[in-house]
């Protein structure tokens, strides 16, 4: 079989062994002077993909499609419900499959890796925390959602406190969270990935990557979502963990690791720094809360602020769960979505930490020019580390594999984003400004505000290339950290306290979101500096962690509810009543979330009974 080269032009071919065939792809043509103007990373960093590479990848793109075009015509697209919900008749598997890709995509592979590479393990423990915190979502957030007999989450907070301004807030919210921290960053990772393996230009292969995501998205909605979403799945642990078991090879296994990461430092450091050693505590998941890059306290309190935004009350993550045909296979969703967030630790951390053994000087560079000319920014390349394990390490077909990895997660990713974001602004924000909207009339403006995403994620780009930042994960959760914690504080008040009321849950959100909006743009202002520059942030961006700030800012969010919510009329007994469920979760003081894992046996004998 003859290797044959990728070129930048209209088309590209290979040849096989018997005979000659022609594979025609269109790419837009692009120019290679603006490509390394406009790109990320240093066009010399790219490989040469075989045949049976490219035969991988297009296999896998006509596999996706199939199971789009299956599940889509297999879908109740004929209801709002329908098309929003999956007709609420998915089992367990492919909701917690759902709810693994849909939190797994690009940007978690090439920012886990990143900071891992950069870090050491700790930021693992992002990922351990969801594990409960599904639990939570199952025992405790689902059964309320479900009584109320809610689609979306701005929808919930309008049943109870009633009013619209605190719907509408969230749904805008939640739009701008997406573009910021999901629709952007996954982007930017998938396309860097792409132009790191292919050499392929930044903006075109993304496009065609995201008409192919909204072709099945918009034509049937949650179910070919969903489905779609289970067989990515299946492909980004078997790709990733193919991936994990050749870098700990050629490492020396957990042993070679252990001995070459404390030692991966750069040929090229900057003069009386220690920026380019890796740190003492690499292997320490709870690190010291004052002089930690991740603070122990931070990690067990503050990140569990984040986790319920993300798990609890994000539109993208509770829609897959409010899809299931029941309340048993919500749960058994919840319970395997925990167990798989269990692995990336394992297939995208620690191979992270790998590459920074492997090629120090890369992915380990400190020295802003050689930065520069490697990855693209100054600051540092550790967002490279996973896409050079895959040029550097993978052998002919897994390259490929590896590839169609990054694209499922990648696409699995935005997909739900987008079905999401469609539900959101169709049914919170188009349907309140036209009450009398037929069912046709708002799925038809659902498609549209998908292809109106596509767009704007497009547009947005340029924007987190700049602020990314080297380490692309801290962006995401810096980010977070300033937005989602008046939203975490605002429901677990509404589903706790019945004292809450509209007033106060309303102006508790816009005080959270005002402070947290000036440390962003603080943030934004006032970047990383890079190795050996001093460090002109101001005090609430250079010493207060942003996990710290998450929990700051979830305190200050909750004493505002409480005052307003005391200084104010009480909520009418109506609105309180959609949370009675939480009573009947409750038994002589004891709940039964409390004893979530002795149930488990009976969920799996009523989950296969419903199947």
């Amino acid at each position: 079989m003859q290797r044959s080269t990728i070129v930048i032009h209209t088309f590209y071919s290979y040849q096989c062994s018997q005979q000659n065939v022609l594979i025609s792809i269109f790419i837009l043509p692009t120019d290679v002077g603006s490509m390394a103007s406009s790109a990320t990373m240093s066009p010399s960093i790219s490989f040469h993909l075989d045949a049976l590479d490219i035969a991988v990848v297009v296999i896998y793109f006509i596999v996706v499609m199939a199971v789009g075009i299956w599940s889509s015509c297999r879908a109740n697209r004929s209801s709002v419900r329908g098309y929003f919900l999956a007709g609420r008749s998915m089992s367990w598997w492919p909701i917690g499959s759902s709810l693994m890709s849909s939190n797994v995509g690009s940007g978690l592979f090439i920012g886990l890796a990143g900071t891992g590479a950069a870090g050491g393990i700790a930021v693992g423990g992002f990922e351990w925390n969801a594990t409960w915190v599904l639990l939570a979502l199952g025992w405790i957030f689902v059964p309320v959602y479900i009584s109320a007999g809610v689609v979306t989450m701005p929808e919930y907070l309008a049943k109870r406190f009633g009013g619209q301004r605190i719907r509408l807030c969230m749904s805008v919210l939640s739009l701008v969270l997406y573009i910021l921290t999901k629709i952007s960053t996954d982007i930017f990772s998938g396309a860097l990935f792409i132009q790191v393996s292919l050499g392929w230009d930044l903006y075109l292969s993304t496009g065609i990557l995201l008409a192919i995501t909204a072709v099945y998205t918009v034509a049937g909605g949650l179910t070919a979502v969903m489905y779609t979403d289970a067989l990515q799945t299946v492909v980004m642990v078997a790709g990733a963990f193919a991936l994990m078991f050749i870098a700990f090879a050629e490492v020396g296994w957990y042993e070679g690791l252990l001995s070459r990461y404390p030692s991966a430092v750069p040929n090229v450091t900057v003069a009386n720094t220690t920026c380019h050693w890796t740190r003492s505590d690499a292997f320490h998941l709870l690190r010291d809360p004052i002089s930690g890059d991740i603070p122990w306290p931070g990690l067990l309190f503050g990140l569990t602020v984040l986790s319920t935004w993300v798990w609890c009350t994000d539109q993208v993550i509770v829609q897959r769960t409010l899809s299931a045909k029941s309340l048993s296979h919500a749960k058994g969703g919840c319970i395997l979505g925990g167990y798989l967030k269990v692995l990336p630790m394992f297939f995208i951390v620690m191979p992270g930490m790998i590459s920074r053994a492997l090629f120090p000087n890369e992915v380990g560079c400190v020295d802003p020019a050689v930065c520069q000319s490697v990855c693209g920014t100054a600051v540092g390349c550790s967002n490279i580390a996973y896409p050079k394990l895959v040029v550097e390490l993978m052998p002919m077909g897994l390259r490929g594999l590896m590839l169609a990895v990054m694209l499922a997660a990648l696409m699995s990713s935005l997909t739900s984003i987008f079905n999401s974001s469609s539900t959101l602004f169709t049914l919170d924000l188009y349907n309140r400004a036209r009450p009398r909207a037929t069912e046709k009339e708002l799925m038809v403006v659902g498609r549209l505000f998908i292809l109106a995403m596509v767009c704007v994620s497009l547009a947005w780009i340029p924007v987190i290339q700049k602020a990314s930042s080297g380490r692309l994960f801290d962006y995401i959760q810096s980010v977070t950290s300033c937005l989602a914690p008046p939203i975490t504080a605002v429901f677990m008040m509404a589903i706790f306290w019945p004292r809450v009321n509209e007033q106060g849950a309303f102006w508790g959100l816009l005080t959270g979101l005002i402070v947290g909006a000036v440390r962003m743009v603080l943030e934004f202002i006032y970047t990383v500096p890079s190795c050996g520059h001093e460090d002109l942030r101001p005090p609430l961006i250079a010493k207060v962690h942003y996990l710290y700030f998450a929990l700051i800012l979830l305190v200050l969010t909750c004493l505002v509810i409480t005052a307003v919510s005391l200084a104010t009329l009480p909520i009418p007994e109506a609105h309180v009543r959609i949370n009675a469920i939480l009573c009947q979760l409750c038994k002589g003081g004891k709940c039964i979330h409390l004893r979530m894992y002795a149930a488990y046996e009976t969920w799996l004998i009523n989950a296969i009974m419903d199947m």
